[in-house]
């Protein structure tokens, strides 16, 4: 473990041990700190005699994504989200598509300060509806990500947090009370691949998950990226797709996305798109009325199609909309069935593009 440098924020969520070290109490790591020692997520660390934050106010970078990127496609569709996270991680994902940043030691290439009312003022400036917690999990800066919510609500924003999940049961009932939406991030359904490629475990995220759908009003999405031969096969992809219809109802979006090779797995092929549209065959036949493939070009597997009668709802190409047939009050014109989400009477403009900013850029 690491020496602490840099600014310190007063963390929550930890507790003295008897043999003098603090357990941090955020994630089910539960790690326990000699002074001047991290955490394994390497942002919250021991100094003194609290845990404290040392990314507080620090990102490593600020973008304007179409919200369909998070990946959310009934929350809010077309608009445009202010994204952005800052560095470290509490699983250690062998697989990590944003390694560069979720596996970042070093503090300093954390160039992009920006209080938690200057993101908020950004965002609106920006003709942005929500802000995104994401690229990094937002769960390990807790403080700053719960102060930038509280600013963003107060301007009228809605805030989405893009998780794997991995959060304890205090500090989650803090963290989603402050949020709108949710894309949970459910690497695989079995305890060994989370166990031997994440360093984490299975039942803390379906715990997560059961919170959402039994606790909270938040809307949320799942998203499962496909590894071939780790996490792909038809049995475990029924598994997950009965316990989703199951224990968190027919309503709730699956997201099924493509693997590339990186980080520490560059020696495995892309996931082939049959093995993605497979997956959207087994999890319907679930009974899971809303379920897409993801980074991959699929206009059938992108697009939404109402559960009652199979019109289409709304029809997408990448992350831009194709196609709006939603009533105003989002039902299905043809056969008056609802749609579940969170849905304006008419949707954004924003289309595919992506805008990188620099926030006191932004704020002249």
């Amino acid at each position: 473990m690491d020496e602490v440098l840099g600014s310190h924020f007063p963390g929550r969520y930890w507790h003295r041990l008897e043999d003098g070290r603090i357990q941090c109490d955020v994630c089910p790591r539960f790690c326990k700190l000699n002074e001047g020692q991290r955490g394994l997520c390497f942002v919250r660390a021991r100094s003194g005699d609290q845990v404290v934050l040392t990314t507080y106010g620090r990102s490593s970078g600020f973008c304007v994504d179409p919200i369909e990127k998070k990946p959310l496609n009934h929350f809010l569709p077309g608009t445009p989200i202010l994204s952005f996270g800052t560095a470290g991680c509490n699983l250690t994902c062998k697989f990590c598509q944003n390694w560069d940043i979720s596996k970042a030691r070093e503090i300093d290439r954390l160039n992009d300060e920006a209080s938690p009312g200057a993101i908020a003022e950004a965002a609106v400036r920006l003709g942005c509806r929500s802000v995104a917690f994401t690229y990094n999990d937002p769960v390990i800066f807790l403080e700053y990500a719960v102060d930038t919510a509280k600013a963003c609500h107060a301007h009228g924003l809605k805030t989405v947090a893009v998780t794997a999940g991995y959060i304890a049961p205090e500090a989650r009932r803090e963290f989603f009370a402050h949020m709108d939406a949710a894309n949970v991030d459910l690497k695989a359904f079995t305890e060994g691949f989370y166990k031997s490629l994440c360093g984490g475990h299975l039942d803390a995220v379906l715990d997560t998950l059961k919170y959402l759908k039994d606790e909270t009003s938040v809307w949320f999405e799942i998203t499962t990226l496909l590894i071939p031969g780790e996490n792909d096969s038809a049995a475990e992809i029924d598994a997950l797709s009965q316990w989703v219809a199951k224990s968190l109802g027919p309503d709730v979006p699956l997201h099924f996305t493509a693997f590339h090779p990186d980080w520490k797995m560059r020696d495995l092929p892309p996931t082939a798109s049959s093995i993605l549209s497979r997956a959207r065959s087994i999890a319907k036949d679930r009974g899971i009325r809303h379920v897409y493939t993801g980074n991959v070009h699929d206009g059938n597997g992108g697009a939404t199609w109402c559960h009652g009668c199979g019109a289409l709802l709304i029809g997408r190409d990448w992350h831009e909309l194709t196609a709006w047939r939603l009533t105003p009050d989002g039902r299905c014109p043809d056969c008056g069935v609802k749609l579940a989400g969170v849905f304006e009477p008419t949707p954004g403009h924003w289309g595919r593009k992506r805008l990188p900013i620099r926030l006191h850029a932004a704020a002249s």
